[in-house]
Order: structure tokens, then sequence, then C-alpha cells
């Protein structure tokens, strides 16, 4: 998907180059990362986003005690198809046993690595214990990693926040440990749990941990990301090693291309036409109905489609119909509908900002 025309824009100093390795694993210049997200980073989406250019994608994050109890739902998000690697799985719990034997069945779906989730700020995760509930408990978050880095062959990496609240911003000292414990990349969301996805990313502690001379590991930056000039901001301020993105992926699976595209050009590429979202919205559905069951498929589209089509004139009507069948053919007919009334639509806004 490219656009027809290009602006261009004076930028900063050239970026350094910065190649990122995790274990053996190369992921180029400034890699950008896909966040695993629940019921949104399933195959369909991973293949759009890898499609526009994202350099390391994960599946949806896993419950370590739904894996090795058999769940259904949690053994199928096991599922990796060739075309979407490197590709990590991520998981979560709170019980280091449990996860010990869950990352072991994970690493045999032959994952490039394995994640643990430490920065879920979900309230039903968070208070068990789980996720960012983690964060309360350092002493047992050092022992669970260590416990999994000497589980299994693969690299192990770590996703976190800045601390649980604004009282124990502490992730400086505990990158330091989750280093020493053998991990060998970090993720950092630039909020706390307390904040879940409130106010404004701080990144000036991703930074500090990037800049900490003890850290000798990849350092990746997530949080508020939402499009090029954001992304090109954070490289340079920070010298972070990646980005992440997350919600500001969702039904914009081209964010990838354009941050690539304005990290070597300079140049902002135009908002992609209503007709190049069509063929990428259709692609995506069956993409969607290929991998998982009819109903599912569409209920999990559907934040997608809202998005796709997002700041479309008189849009409304259209957009509660997209959104409220369950018809798979009158979709498909409604996609059609906006392509043949918005086909040449296409916003005078340059992808700089997306909104989140």
């Amino acid at each position: 998907m490219t656009g027809q025309a290009q602006q261009q824009l004076k930028v900063p100093s050239g970026l350094s180059i910065i190649y990122l390795k995790i274990g053996n694993i190369s992921l180029g210049d400034h890699p950008l990362f896909l966040a695993p997200m629940e019921d949104i980073t399933d195959p369909s989406f991973r293949m759009v986003c890898k499609m526009n250019g994202a350099d390391f994608m994960y599946t949806e994050f896993i419950s370590s005690d739904g894996l090795i109890r058999d769940g259904e739902k949690s053994v199928r998000k096991l599922d990796i198809y060739d075309f979407e690697r490197p590709i990590g799985i991520q998981l979560y719990g709170h019980l280091t046993d449990a996860m010990v034997e869950a990352v072991v069945i994970a690493e045999g779906a032959k994952p490039e690595l394995i994640d643990i989730n430490f920065g879920c700020p979900v309230k039903k995760i968070a208070n068990r214990g789980a996720g960012a509930g983690m964060l309360r408990n350092i002493p047992g978050m050092i022992d669970m990693t260590a416990a999994i880095v000497k589980a299994v062959k693969l690299p192990v990496t770590v996703k976190t926040r800045l601390g649980w609240d604004d009282e124990s911003r502490n992730i400086v000292e505990v990158a330091e440990m989750l280093q020493d414990a053998g991990i060998q990349a970090i993720t950092i969301h630039g909020r706390t749990r307390t904040q879940l996805y409130k106010g404004s990313a701080d990144w000036t502690l991703i930074g500090a941990v990037k800049n900490n001379p003890r850290m000798k590991i990849p350092v990746i930056g997530n949080g508020d990301i939402d499009g090029p000039v954001r992304a090109k901001e954070m490289f340079d301020k920070y010298g972070i090693d990646g980005i992440m993105i997350g919600r500001a992926s969702v039904g914009r699976p081209w964010i990838f291309r354009d941050i690539k595209h304005y990290l070597k050009t300079g140049e902002l590429l135009p908002e992609p036409s209503v007709n190049e979202k069509t063929d990428l919205a259709l692609l995506h559905l069956e993409k969607s109905l290929e991998f998982k069951d009819g109903p599912r498929a569409i209920y999990e589209m559907r934040r997608h489609l809202s998005n796709y089509f997002k700041g479309l004139p008189h849009f409304k009507e259209t957009r509660l119909k997209l959104l409220t069948t369950i018809d798979v053919n009158e979709i498909r007919s409604i996609l059609e509908e906006i392509r043949k009334n918005w086909g040449d639509f296409r916003s005078e806004e340059k992808t700089s900002v997306y909104g989140i």
C-alpha cells in the first residue's frame, strides 16, 4: 500500500544506526514491534501488520493456567505460521511453577522467543498478582524470571511498566535485576500500573534504563507512539533499540509502513485512500474467517473495521451497519458500498499523528 503523494519535511539530523539483536535474532535497523493484545493480535491481524512493515510480532498473550490445563482458547493462541516469523509467544501468570510448565509447552510451538508479561494492568489479571501485579512483588518477579530462563533454550524477554504507582517508579533498578536474571531484552511501557492507559507515557525513565551503563541488553520503548514523527522523536531523544506499537495499530496496520518510510526518507506519507483501506479490510476479513470460526471472526474484526474508516464524512449510518451485522456477505457488501461512496476520499492530514 503506497500513497500517491508525499510531503517533504525538514527533519532533525540523521538517525544513528541501531541494529537490534536478541539472542541470535537479528532485526535490522530501528525495528518496530507489534504489541501482544488480547483478541486483537490474531494471525489475520499479524499478517496485515507484517505486510505493512512490522519487524517483530507476538501472539495474543496467553494465560499460563489456561495453557497447562489445556484450555482450548489458550492452546489455539500457540498457532504460528511461517509468514509471520520472527514471532514471540507472551505468557502471564502469578505462580512460578505454572509459568515454567507453560513456557516449556510454548517452546514446543517453536517461536523465536518467549516473553513474560509483567505489564498488563487489567484488574482481573493484576489483582491476582499476574501481569503488572508482579510489580508489587519484585523478588517474586525476579525468581520467576530466573526459573523461566533456566527452563527453556529460547531467548527470554520481559514486557513491563515503570512501576506499580507513582511511589514505586523503580524500573531502572528492576531492569537491572531482570537483566541479571538472564533476560535478553526488555520492553517498557511508559506508565505505571495505576495509570492504566490514562495520561501521557513518560519516556524519561525508559531513556534512563537505556542509558544506564550497567544495561547491556536491548531496551524497547512502548507507549503513545501514534505515528512517524513521534517514533523518530523517541529514537532520537532516548537512543532506544526498538519501538513497540499497540493501540495505534488497531485498524491502522499501515502505521508501520509510515514510520519506516519517515525514518528512511524524512517524508510523511499521506493517509491511505479509502480504496486502499477497503482492499486491506477485505483481505483482513477473509484471513480472519480463515483462521477462526465465523461469528468470532466477525466480532473480533469490529474494532479494526471501525478504525479502518474512522473520520469519513457522513459515515455514521454506514458505520452502524458495519458494526452490528453478523452476516459476512453483508459485511462484504457494506465494504464495497464504502468503496463506491468514498473510494477516492483521502484525509488531508498526513500520517504523523493517529490519535489513540
